[in-house]
């Protein structure tokens, strides 16, 4: 089969296309034909050798990749299903059985790999932060995959939403998904003016800080990630709520997941897909979302 090798890590022209057995599933396994890769950022990371945790990394030669969508080998059914961390740059994924989630009749497949690791995401967060009606939520990179569906999330619960992202064209995407007020984070005094009860941070860094002191008293932020390379700590402010990472079972995860794929089915939920490589361009991908070129999800198609 067609898949991704890493063999050392570094750039992402370290990522080269190659062969590979077949998988092999054991007795609790099953084997995925792969049609799209859900790429997350954190596999940049990874492929950099900066995980946000040592753990993550792989022994090398590893075939990347932590989500697809496809269908059950020899069975036709829709699912989509991580994959325990490696492996799904490739046409075909070896997975527990118990992991994969059927797709809803109706739903896009590319859509409902989109939504894979960005809508438990979303859905958990909007939960732990308790997102109230009237309450304001500044998200930051709010043009990225998690960003653009707590826009909805927000909007739905009865929130002001404020997105942050960084450039013209990114602010531009976040007005269409209904922000109310876009502000541009590459600008100095962005925070001007801004006064939050819930900030959702994927970035950290200085961004981070700077969101966090928008923040009434007894507001809350939601620290799910360090697209900048380091966590902007909350606990730095006196009388607001740090809510460090979505600490979920595995159980709740594929409930988590079921959920934001029947919303979606049901209209009321929609990933961005911004940009879609080949398999073998999987270098390209990374590079793009390195870069911040990208906006919503990238996903590799087979």
């Amino acid at each position: 089969m067609r898949v991704v090798m890493l063999r050392e890590f570094g750039p992402a022209r370290n990522l080269l296309a190659a062969e590979a057995p077949d998988p092999v599933p054991g007795p609790d396994e099953l084997v995925i034909d792969v049609e799209f890769v859900n790429i997350t950022f954190v596999e940049t990371q990874i492929r950099a050798g900066r995980p946000p945790h040592p753990a993550m990394a792989p022994a090398l030669p590893a075939i990347l990749g932590n989500g697809v969508g496809g269908t059950i080998a020899g069975t036709g059914t829709r699912v989509v299903s991580s994959t325990g961390g490696t492996g799904g740059y490739a046409e075909r994924a070896l997975v527990r059985a118990d992991w994969p989630v059927p797709v809803p009749d109706g739903l896009p497949l590319d859509q409902a790999t989109a939504l894979l690791a960005d809508g438990r995401t979303a859905l958990a967060l909007i939960e732990a932060a308790a997102v109230s009606p009237g309450e304001t939520v500044l998200v930051e990179a709010a043009a990225g995959g998690v960003g653009s569906l707590l826009i909805q999330l927000a909007r739905a619960r009865g929130a002001h939403v404020i997105a942050a992202a960084g450039g013209p064209r990114k602010t531009a995407v976040t007005l269409d998904l209904g922000a109310g007020q876009a502000v541009d984070y590459t600008l100095g005094n962005w925070t001007d003016g801004i006064q939050a009860d819930v900030v959702f941070d994927g970035v950290g860094g200085d961004v981070a800080r700077q969101a966090a002191g928008t923040l009434r008293a007894g507001g809350r932020i939601c620290v799910y990630g360090a697209a900048s390379g380091s966590y902007g700590p909350g606990h730095e402010f006196p009388g607001v709520k740090s809510l460090y990472g979505v600490p979920v079972t595995a159980e709740r995860s594929r409930e988590l997941t079921a959920e934001a794929l029947a919303a979606a089915a049901a209209g009321r939920l929609s990933p961005l897909i911004g940009q879609r490589f080949p398999l073998a361009r999987a270098a390209d991908a990374h590079a793009a979302i390195e870069a911040r070129a990208t906006v919503g999800k990238t996903l590799l198609m087979t």
